[in-house]
């Protein structure tokens, strides 16, 4: 029997409900779509809180939500928030007051959350996600807040960047400023290219792209409804626009801008078939846009026409086994952590000599730890990371390694799990300290400390046993046996240096799995 469930985007200018029917068989099938605009981003932008009055229609569409969602019999659901209420100063005590006006739990998406989700709609588009990331491609993700850009080279994620240009937060700062509609051109584009000027310097020095990949609310709507001839003809029926997007040659697109320019603010709302309040919006994310491609100067753009709501449906249909990953993300995932680490000059090599060491004792000691995959993956995002800090400083490297990767968005992983993987880091070179770890600025509970504390003692033993950084083992075993675990290690070489100072990670070891680590030797 098919199952029905409800996906919540509470955005910073609109709500969305979306309901699917979820099958082995058939997959994801949209069943229903229902939009609300209310404009509380503004509020959190300018203020830092949401208006009472705001908070007062939030539950007011929730309960809508609510009372859709149970005559359709949904039994499943999930309901998230982005900028608004991660700026909002108050998000707390609001989220707790509309969960129990509505029953409705709002969780709030870390940045790097939000954009995965988007990620991962996109890629449901399966050919044509493939086609078009075959050659150098980059998401531009258009939100209320900011502007996620994140590049593929070689058909991988390697590189995410958020950029303070989202729709909402440019449109108060022209408002601010008192622009007209004359001067919101010029203005959008000198603000939106001072950022690009840095992140093409910083990311993109001998990268040619020739794909732009755009998710936003204004521009999508437009093609979703197949409301603008872009080439003279239509090119999709409205349901082929949903299901596979719309592709615009980058000239097409500038056509379309032209024409944007002709029409009023109420004259356009009514060509195009779209809330008066949204063609600000639209405007300022189309000029945005022909910013960044002019940039890169891209060739071809593509809308695939997806929402928030559809990366938060894959997700759950993914975790209950509906339908197979149309994409290896965790590749993503390390290969994003691979391309910080080149940044930062780290030894690739000897990466993945430990991690080899690493996964090992990870796979032998499962039964002591009952850790699963997505601990195993921070493990590999600890060790490839493990020396980003001697970039800036060979003597302060734990404390240097620790902020480079806090500070450093890593799409597909939380705030909370990339905190762990810097904490990994930090006390693989220095005193490892509860204390420390549940201090009161912390995001970590006491199950993320143990995570921790355990990673890091794998972490600091497969160090260790390449601490001459030379790859002295061909070859090694482990072997758990009467409180020890058995590393024998295959080499002629001599492991003097590993054996002297293996004591103080083994007692940290041992202090964590009671397992005490040793080394035998066995020659060829």
């Amino acid at each position: 029997m098919p199952n029905l469930f409800g996906a919540i985007d509470v955005g910073s200018h609109e709500i969305e409900l979306k309901i699917f029917e979820l099958s082995k068989k058939n997959g994801i099938r949209q069943v229903d779509d229902v939009l609300h605009l209310i404009d509380i981003g503004t509020d959190t932008y300018n203020d830092g809180r949401i208006s009472f009055g705001h908070v007062a229609q939030v539950k007011r569409v929730l309960q809508d939500f609510r009372r859709i969602m149970d005559s359709y019999g949904v039994r499943d659901y999930r309901a998230y928030g982005t900028s608004a209420f991660r700026d909002m100063d108050n998000a707390e005590l609001v989220l707790r007051q509309i969960e129990q006006e509505t029953g409705i739990h709002i969780g709030i998406l870390a940045n790097s959350e939000q954009r995965f989700l988007d990620y991962k709609s996109i890629a449901s588009k399966g050919e044509e996600f493939n086609r078009v990331i075959s050659r150098g491609t980059i998401i531009v993700d258009v939100g209320g807040g900011s502007i996620q850009i994140s590049l593929f080279a070689k058909d991988r994620l390697v590189l995410t960047q958020n950029l303070q240009l989202g729709v909402l937060r440019m449109q108060e700062q022209l408002n601010r400023i008192g622009a007209g509609s004359r001067k919101m051109r010029p203005l959008v584009e000198e603000m939106v290219n001072s950022q690009l000027y840095v992140f093409e310097k910083l990311y993109l020095e001998d990268v040619k792209i020739h794909n732009i990949i755009v998710v936003d609310d204004y521009i999508s709507e437009v093609v979703r409804g197949n409301k603008f001839d872009f080439q003279s003809k239509m090119m999709h029926t409205p349901e082929k626009a949903r299901k596979t997007g719309e592709v615009v040659s980058v000239t097409d697109f500038c056509r379309f801008m032209t024409e944007l320019e002709k029409y009023s603010r109420t004259d356009l709302a009514v060509q195009l078939g779209i809330e008066d309040d949204n063609v600000p919006l639209l405007r300022i994310s189309a000029i945005m846009l022909r910013c960044i491609a002019d940039r890169m100067g891209a060739d071809m753009l593509w809308f695939p026409c997806v929402t928030l709501c559809d990366g938060i449906v894959y997700e759950f249909a993914e975790e209950r086994k509906y339908l197979r990953a149309a994409h290896d993300f965790e590749k993503d995932i390390l290969a994003c952590a691979d391309h910080i680490s080149r940044r930062y000059r780290g030894s690739a090599d000897r990466s993945k000599t430990i991690e080899r060491i690493a996964l090992k004792i990870f796979e032998s000691t499962r039964k002591l730890h009952g850790m699963g995959k997505r601990e195993r993956l921070l493990l590999q995002l600890a060790v490839t990371l493990h020396d980003c800090g001697k970039y800036i400083s060979m003597t302060r490297l734990s404390e240097c390694s620790y902020h480079i990767i806090k500070s450093t968005e890593i799409i597909g992983i939380s705030r909370l799990e990339r905190e762990m993987v810097a904490c990994i880091v930090r006390f693989n070179h220095e005193h490892f300290s509860f204390s420390e770890l549940m201090a009161e600025e912390s995001a970590l509970d006491a199950d993320s400390c143990m995570t921790v504390a355990r990673l890091t003692a794998i972490l600091r033993v497969a160090n260790a046993l390449d601490r001459s950084h030379r790859e002295k083992f061909s070859d090694l075993q482990i072997r758990n046996q009467e409180r020890k675990m058995v590393i024998t290690v295959e080499t002629d070489e001599d492991i003097s240096l590993e054996k002297g100072l293996f004591g103080q990670r083994a007692d940290f070891f041992e202090e964590v799995f009671g397992l005490r680590p040793v080394i035998r030797q066995k020659k060829h």
